[in-house]
């Protein structure tokens, strides 16, 4: 897993290709576009076919439909990227000191809070105390989508921007896997639990090896996931505590952090594969006319999450941040204003992977789980138009030099670019 791939070669240069975060997040439109395609064409049937087939052993129980396997097997390999991703904010990011982390980690608190109470307030008022049930599925951001239309709009503007964004997407995140882990687990198998944290020990303790090898770490990632599965609890959480058990810091004198190197071997298979085919399988949703058609569209669900997505988090997001700048010592980074948080709301409303799958675990019916999925996509879409709009409106405004009111002149004005575009 430590061996590389330089650029220059044209497998390198398709896995730099893949890796952006604009390549990312095209990718997942176009898978969600074609499914939505498939799923009102006169192949339909052929898609439901391919969706519903069921593959793998039943002895191990594991007898999964495709889009099953894309959810739970597919979906770890995008969690412990995240577990990467959060392990490294930990120990040597943004979350490293907690002043710095304080006003995003609020702000992310504000941003998952507020869309539940939405979406809570809506469904009572409108009358279907049965999707209470889906609180948590507009509290989630999507990393990936919403830091490719911070990439592509969000030109000109400066890069703590995009530290602040996944900083508050990242910790966004962590409390999305822990909302699945403690409200989504119906029962636990304690034995097949305990067996999945004991395969997690011996996955950590090799991965801080001297000589971590993939074709061990491979086997004990899979056999952790398989345990977790068994639990009860959902198997994407093995992904996330994985990626955690990689050091974040150089060790045995290497010249580089292992999360890193793990993260460039694994993403451009979870940008490029694992989150796209999720996409593919998740938002397929017939529009067809008929009555089914109509009675999914009239559920007052699909206005609660688009309500929640996108105005649910704006005001969590820029509420709370006004009210910890306003009234305590707590300041936003270096170069970042309160106007710059207005798209940054917006970018946080932009579910769609982490909220598809929470929708998939929330319901047990298809009618309020395709209401869901349309309220996600709407909501996304939505969140993503005002988003672009608001950063290239925001980008042409002039900035002054201490944009965030610390008093101290801003000096990390550097303009938003791909990171892995380099």
């Amino acid at each position: 897993m430590s061996h590389s791939v330089t650029h220059a070669s044209p497998h390198g240069r398709f896995r730099r290709w893949v890796s952006l975060e604009t390549t990312s997040g095209a990718l997942l439109l176009v898978a969600a576009v074609a499914a939505l395609l498939l799923a009102n064409s006169p192949w339909r049937d052929h898609y439901t076919t391919v969706s519903d087939a069921v593959i793998g052993p039943a002895a191990l129980h594991l007898d999964l439909s495709v889009s099953a396997w894309a959810a739970d097997g597919l979906l770890a390999i995008f969690f412990f990227v995240v577990g990467l991703e959060l392990k490294h904010e930990i120990v040597a990011g943004s979350l490293r000191r907690l002043g710095e982390a304080a006003v995003p980690v609020l702000a992310a608190v504000g941003g998952m809070v507020l869309p539940a109470i939405v979406f809570v307030t809506v469904v009572v008022a409108l009358g279907d105390t049965s999707a209470l049930r889906g609180w948590a599925i507009p509290t989630a951001t999507d990393i990936a989508f919403a830091l490719a239309v911070l990439a592509i709009f969000g030109r000109g503007l400066p890069v703590a921007l995009r530290t602040f964004l996944l900083t508050l997407a990242v910790v966004d995140d962590l409390l999305a896997i822990i909302v699945i882990a403690v409200f989504y687990t119906a029962s636990l198998d304690w034995i097949a639990l305990a067996l999945a944290v004991a395969a997690i020990v011996v996955f950590r303790a090799v991965a801080r090896s001297a000589h971590p090898r993939w074709w061990l770490l491979l086997p004990l990632a899979v056999v952790a996931w398989g345990l977790m599965h068994a639990s009860g609890v959902h198997a994407t959480i093995a992904g996330v505590l994985l990626g955690l058990c990689v050091t974040a810091r150089p060790v045995h004198g290497e010249p580089t952090a292992r999360t890193h190197r793990y993260e460039h071997a694994v993403r451009p298979i979870s940008s490029g594969f694992a989150l796209p085919v999720f996409a593919f399988f998740a938002a397929g949703v017939t529009f067809l006319g008929g009555e089914r058609t109509d009675a999914v569209l009239a559920q007052p669900v699909v206005i609660a999450i688009v309500l929640a997505l996108v105005g649910g988090k704006i005001i969590g997001v820029l509420g709370v941040t006004a009210l910890a700048t306003r009234f305590t010592t707590l300041r936003l980074p270096d170069a970042i204003g309160l106007r710059d948080l207005l798209p940054i709301g917006f970018l946080t409303g932009i579910g769609f992977t982490v909220s598809l799958l929470i929708a998939e675990l929330s319901f047990p019916d298809s009618v309020h789980t395709d209401g869901a999925t349309i309220g996600v996509l709407a909501g996304t879409v939505l969140a993503a138009t005002l988003a672009a709009v608001t950063l290239r409106w925001n980008a042409r405004k002039t900035r002054n030099q201490d944009m965030n009111e610390d008093g101290i002149v801003d000096t990390d004005t550097r303009p938003i670019r791909d990171p892995a575009d380099t």
